[in-house]
């Protein structure tokens, strides 16, 4: 217990208008994102929260189970802006999986979110993501671009591809001037 609440210190947006490493993950770390309707789903989330929440985003990489990316909240308000994309992307994925004739996984998905929320006492029904996301303030060039080659190394760590850019979900495409995914936001010295 002492852990997790000294854990849970550590990670916070201590500079609402700084630039923000985050990650977080499905529960158990399952292998959710397995089909372009769920990748489109992050997607979708991520241009509303550029259109409607004032999300700057930098770099990202949608992984099978779990999601980084690099932003600000030119609200100041990056707790609420990461918490409105959770929930309105965890609500959407688990109705597609609920819809998708196709999932053949769809009972043990939904047993697996209904299970961990039944652990959890802020959740109604279901929980999709782990709760922490440990944002990490980018206060330099150095970090900064440690953070984007981490990022967008993941899928090659993780045996997927062989070059960053051939990861579709993935920033590190913007980055050779291809935007077939997301836009993202310029940082002036990796530009």
């Amino acid at each position: 217990m002492y852990f997790s609440k000294a854990m849970s210190r550590s990670y916070k947006f201590h500079n609402k208008s700084g630039l923000y490493f985050v990650s977080f993950a499905t529960i158990n770390w399952i292998d959710v994102f397995t089909r372009h309707i769920y990748f489109d789903v992050l997607a979708e989330s991520i241009n509303y929260c550029r259109k409607e929440k004032g999300m700057e985003l930098y770099c990202y990489c949608f992984m099978p189970s779990h999601v980084h990316f690099i932003f600000r909240s030119t609200n100041e308000q990056p707790s609420g802006l990461l918490r409105d994309f959770k929930r309105h992307t965890s609500k959407k994925v688990i109705e597609i999986i609920k819809d998708n004739p196709q999932e053949s996984r769809k009972e043990w998905l939904l047993w697996m979110f209904e299970r961990a929320g039944k652990k959890n006492v802020t959740t109604h029904k279901y929980q999709f993501c782990q709760q922490h996301n440990q944002p990490i303030e980018l206060w330099s060039e150095k970090v900064t671009k440690q953070k984007i080659d981490y990022i967008h190394n993941n899928p090659v760590e993780s045996g997927f591809v062989i070059n960053p850019d051939d990861w579709k979900y993935s920033s590190a495409r913007n980055y050779q001037e291809d935007e077939t995914i997301l836009e993202i936001d310029s940082i002036g010295f990796l530009k």
